[in-house]
């Protein structure tokens, strides 16, 4: 994957919730950078710079470039803390990746031909039961997103993690923890029939059915 995203930071020394505050509003980020079999080290970014990032689906699932002290050092998001309704982010922590260790990142579906499905052609509704999946892989193999193609998914359909297209080098974690197949092979989308609201005169009859309640009340003031 190329260097899509870049990161300026900053080391910093100050620790602490009143610190953090200082830093966001001067316009900065605090956030943590570890793993890679080094220390962690605190960190602050450009408030401006992580929000307009963030709005990249790809920011979330991408190979990260951080510049800090001088050193490139190659990341992934792994949180993101925001504020309750400001369009304000607290807090970032991102993990170190190398070249020769696996990592685990949940990466978008992207589902294409939707509205030239098989199924909806034939009066179907698409039903999504998954927007991404967590994958293993290598850093270099790491996808964007995983493509999932509707064209000829039939009525009555569904397509399971099991049907999923991946790239090299790439596995899903869902079939990494033992145990047979069907255990973990979830639904992904499926094309099912669009059921209509009942009418009028169907209401009607489903309201009248309590009516033998009422046959019973006319019993019971007889007596």
């Amino acid at each position: 994957m190329s260097d899509l995203f870049n990161l300026e930071a900053e080391i910093r020394g100050d620790m602490g919730k009143g610190a953090s505050r200082r830093l966001r509003r001067e316009g900065k980020v605090p956030a943590i950078l570890y793993g890679g079999g080094r220390d962690s080290v605190a960190i602050t970014l450009k408030h401006n710079q992580v929000l307009r990032q963030l709005q990249e689906e790809a920011f979330y699932s991408h190979i990260l470039t951080i510049e800090a002290g001088g050193k490139s050092q190659q990341a992934i998001l792994r949180d993101v803390q925001r504020h309750p309704f400001k369009p304000t982010i607290l807090h970032m922590d991102f993990m170190r990746v190398t070249a020769d260790s696996a990592i685990r990142v949940n990466v978008p579906l992207h589902f294409i031909n939707e509205e030239s499905c098989a199924g909806v052609k034939t009066g179907g509704t698409i039903n999504h039961s998954a927007t991404e999946v967590e994958v293993s892989c290598l850093p270099r193999y790491l996808p964007e997103y995983i493509e999932i193609d509707l064209m000829d998914i039939e009525l009555g359909q569904t397509v399971h993690l099991s049907d999923l297209k991946l790239p090299e080098g790439v596995e899903l974690t869902a079939f990494m923890h033992g145990g047979e197949l069907e255990e973990h092979d979830q639904a992904v989308v499926s094309v099912n029939i669009l059921r209509a609201a009942p009418a009028e005169d169907e209401e009607a009859d489903i309201e009248a059915e309590p009516g033998v309640e009422g046959v019973e009340d006319q019993d019971q003031d007889q007596d």
